[in-house]
């Protein structure tokens, strides 16, 4: 599958518009922790993007989040990536086995999280844009546990499992953000 039958196959299943820019933020993060980490860009980016293909197909129910992802995509995504998808949500009980999956299902629940965490900061700044958010101010608000308090601190520092420190994570992620901000409208 390349991306653009994946943005295809996203935007058939998620109606919601801030869905789908949350899954092409991630996407870009996962596609700079590849480069950063050496793994395959493609493939990383793919599993960003596609990791909540399946959000609205079971109602939200996080039980059942990434597993139904993990039927649609099996013959669509190597086994990894599939298992990967659906070990990104701790409330589903998935873990992952195929070698490999494990490491890139830390990269996707940080990327996932982090995500999270630079939106809300951009939407706390005048502007309400990723271009105003600094790395000071990230590092700030994760630090502040009564902000954006569905972002899982815990989940971001997962990024420590793949060799990279919470600081160079923080910055890679926002970085990429910017990169894509138009697509993001922040």
């Amino acid at each position: 599958m390349n991306r653009e039958e994946a943005l295809r196959l996203l935007r058939s299943y998620l109606k919601d518009e801030k869905m789908i820019k949350h899954c092409l933020a991630v996407e870009a993060v996962m596609r700079a922790l590849a480069e950063r980490l050496g793994e395959d860009v493609e493939l990383w980016g793919l599993v960003g993007l596609l990791h909540d293909v399946d959000y609205d197909l079971v109602n939200r129910d996080p039980k059942r989040h990434g597993l139904e992802a993990m039927r649609m995509l099996s013959n669509k995504l190597p086994r990894e990536a599939v298992e990967a998808i659906a070990a990104h949500n701790e409330h589903n009980g998935y873990r992952p086995e195929t070698e490999g999956a494990e490491r890139l299902a830390h990269a996707l629940r940080a990327a996932d999280h982090v995500s999270g965490l630079i939106v809300a900061t951009a939407l706390v700044m005048p502007g309400k844009k990723l271009s105003e958010v600094r790395l000071k101010s990230l590092r700030r608000k994760f630090k502040q546990k009564d902000f954006a308090r569905g972002i899982d601190r815990s989940r971001i520092r997962e990024c420590e499992l793949l060799g990279i420190s919470l600081e160079e994570f923080l910055q890679l992620a926002l970085d990429a953000m910017k990169a894509i901000a138009g697509d993001l409208g922040l």
